[in-house]
């Protein structure tokens, strides 16, 4: 072939249209994607975009190659002779190759590495945008498929026929010399040709599961075109690398690093045989690829395999399931067909049917709540003191405790919880296994995807959530002594186990709960060391209350003279006093009522012959005392009324004088103011107290009036 403009500008015409095809096929995954909504597409089409810029370079360094080709023509034609004879040409007047040097040591290394850099970023923002996908808090849109699903077939198989049926026309073009630079492009081909014949599978598998009901395969799909990104920007990035150290030949056109050698084996797949077959010679120093065992192998190389897949294919047919275990066939993801335990199970050939075989005797642990990370200690005593560790948050709320029955009068049988709660401290652990027969329900109660730092997965975060809701329940309705101190024959593990077996059967996932193991159980943090004083503290309670009913007794014995007749008497007050109420509005057979029962009352209290009753005697006697001193007292106004009527100032000068006779009696100093001194006449004797006892003073002295 000759290499002139002429093969450069079919070169850069074949370029251009790969450039077309290329935007053409990114511009179809994308528009597609986006109409039907699936999400594969327009990751694929993100692929189809960065490899534009791979055919914008081997535009730009063709059409270079033609110009410089040109000038070397024109410059060629135009040589002359100097006058010493001597050829004469102008090395400084070639501009094209010096451009068309410059683009292939700057301009198509820069594209190289621009190219590895939109694969990369376009890989990790998959990755990041994977991972953020379901997170409620950021905004991204939800991982969806397409629904016309025979369309997106359609349009996936026909890209990668076209793809590959390109990048071989281009692997030819590459053979020559002037256009070896087009197996960059035929290698962005194949990677076109790869990338969407993933999507048309993932189209078939979808569709065989019923129109998208699971996205798994798609997924998959998506994180297989972020790796094969990765994976060429690495090898495109490790090529730019070794250009740079790599020797040069005079007139040998440089290789770009867009140019992926991996594609390109997959672009010309006839060189992988004849590179295998220089590779065999090579190792046993003779021509051994034109033998006729090598020719025969050859020949029916492609028979053996067909028989060693169909060989193997049918081993997959018979799946032999243990005692032990349980099988479940799947149809290209679905489960089918019964659980097989103990028994040979057959099903379709591999890829249409797989097995899910499961160990169902061993016995799985599921903490409830937070792993303990206590330092286990064969015995813990809750007085001693104990190594201070911070609290799992495995706490539990509890009944503080009941009331005493002997003060409430409630029967033995009857248990009233108080409104307050206690806080304990349990680390939990249950054992399960999977029902016999029911592999089926264990795996269809819930998938195991397993959230962002996040150890178990969604099955067992279902179970362990069952079981924390009747654990708390359970917890709950018990007082701390039935907690940290259960009966014997209903021990505390059997109830919160029986409790969760009801709640997982009532959930139908399958699952028999194996025991239930309680390594821990005290009250929180530094408290447990107090928890021996409690007795104490209620026995001391007990004793309060105990010496405050012995108070009550017996001042009630006194007052009253016992208990039961002062609970009637402080009942019948209670009553006397709503009585007295309605009296007061004007009731009449209230009021009469309260007559009644004020005297029922008062002779009860009586008839103790208490305190109380003696209280009420003094006060009965006091009573007529009072009476009849006031009684005497009016007899003697009554007795003095003749003597007023007859002279009433006789009367009042009398008991002035008795007045005035009684207060000067143990007066020393004494002064007499007279109304009218000529009208009254005074005898007066002034004499000493006797000191000594002086019977005249208690002896009533007769005939004295007022004067004296």
């Amino acid at each position: 072939m000759r290499i002139d403009h002429h093969a450069y500008q079919r070169a850069t015409g074949v370029a251009a249209a790969g450039l077309f095809a290329q935007l053409a096929i990114a511009l179809l995954l994308l528009i597609f994607g986006k109409a039907t909504n699936d999400t594969t597409a327009v990751v694929a089409s993100a692929w189809a975009f960065a490899g534009l810029v791979v055919w914008l370079g081997l535009i730009v360094t063709f059409h270079q190659h033609r110009l410089e080709r040109l000038e070397s023509l024109e410059l060629d034609s135009s040589a002359r002779m100097d006058d010493s004879g001597r050829l004469f040409s102008n090395d400084d007047a070639r501009v094209a190759r010096k451009r068309l040097n410059l683009m292939h040591s700057v301009l198509m290394p820069v594209l190289s590495v621009l190219f590895a850099a939109l694969l990369v970023g376009s890989a990790v923002f998959i990755r990041n945008w994977m991972s953020m996908e379901g997170d409620t808090n950021a905004d991204v849109g939800d991982f969806s498929v397409s629904g016309a699903l025979g369309w997106q077939l359609a349009v996936a198989f026909g890209i990668a026929l076209l793809s590959f049926i390109f990048s071989r026309f281009l692997a030819g073009m590459a053979v020559q010399p002037a256009w070896a630079n087009l197996r960059g492009g035929a290698g962005v081909m194949v990677g076109n040709a790869l990338v969407t014949l993933a999507l048309g599978i993932g189209s078939v598998v979808e569709i065989l599961r019923d129109q998208g009901q699971s996205q798994g395969i798609m997924r998959a799909i998506v994180w297989g075109v972020a790796v094969f990104m990765v994976v060429v920007a690495a090898e495109t990035l490790l090529n730019f690398l070794l250009n740079l150290y790599r020797p040069r030949r005079a007139g040998e056109t440089p290789r770009p690093a867009s140019d992926s050698r991996l594609l390109s084996l997959l672009a010309a797949p006839d060189s992988i045989v004849r590179s295998i077959n220089e590779a065999v010679n090579y190792q046993f120093g003779f021509d051994i690829t034109s033998s006729w065992g090598y020719q025969l192998l050859l020949r029916n190389f492609v028979k053996l395999v067909a028989i060693l897949v169909l060989v193997v294919i049918g081993l997959t047919t018979l799946v032999i399931v243990e005692p032990q275990e349980q099988g479940l066939r799947l149809r290209f993801g679905a489960p089918v067909g019964e659980v097989y335990q103990g028994a040979p199970m057959v099903k379709l050939p591999w890829p249409i049917d797989t097995a899910m075989v499961e160990d169902v005797n061993r016995v799985r642990e599921l903490p409830i709540g937070k792993p303990s990370d206590m330092r286990k200690q064969d015995v813990i005593v809750w007085g001693e003191e104990t190594p201070e560790v911070e609290v799992t948050g495995n706490l539990f709320l509890v009944g503080a405790g009941a009331r005493d029955r002997s003060i409430s009068g409630q029967a033995d049988g009857d248990v009233e919880a108080t409104d307050q709660f206690s806080v304990v401290e349990a680390d939990i652990i249950l054992q399960y296994r999977v029902r016999d027969h029911q592999l089926d329900k264990f795996l269809g109660f819930s998938n195991d995807t397993k959230a962002r730092r996040s150890q178990l997965g969604m099955r067992e975060r279902a179970l362990k959530s069952i079981a924390m809701r009747e654990v708390t329940r359970a917890m709950s309705v018990r007082t701390l002594d039935e907690v940290l101190s259960p009966p014997t024959e209903t021990p505390l593990v059997d109830v919160l186990a029986q409790a969760i077996q009801s709640a997982y059967d009532a959930a139908d996932c399958g699952v028999e709960v194996v025991g239930l193991s309680i390594p821990r159980l005290r009250p929180p943090g530094r408290e447990g060391g107090k928890f021996e004083e409690l007795s104490i503290a209620r026995q001391n309670g007990r004793r309060q209350l105990e010496d405050a009913q012995s108070t009550v007794n017996t001042n009630m014995s006194l007052i009253v003279g016992d208990v039961a007749r002062a609970t009637e008497v402080y009942q019948g007050i209670l009553e006397l006093e709503r009585l007295e109420q309605a009296a007061k509005s004007g009731d009449v057979a209230a009021a009469a009522k309260a007559n009644a029962l004020r005297a029922r009352l008062e002779q009860t209290v009586l008839d103790s012959r208490a305190q109380a009753a003696s209280v009420i005697s003094s006060a009965r006697a006091l009573r007529w005392n009072a009476l009849m001193d006031a009684q005497a007292i009016a007899q003697d106004v009554l007795g003095q009324a003749p003597a007023w009527s007859v002279d009433p100032r006789l009367y009042r000068a009398r008991r002035s004088m008795e007045a005035l006779g009684d207060s000067l009696a143990s007066v020393r100093a004494k002064y007499i103011l007279l109304p009218d001194a000529e009208r009254v006449r005074l005898d007066v004797e002034m004499q000493e107290t006797t000191s000594g006892l002086n019977l005249a003073e208690y002896l009533q002295k007769d005939g004295e009036g007022g004067g004296g």
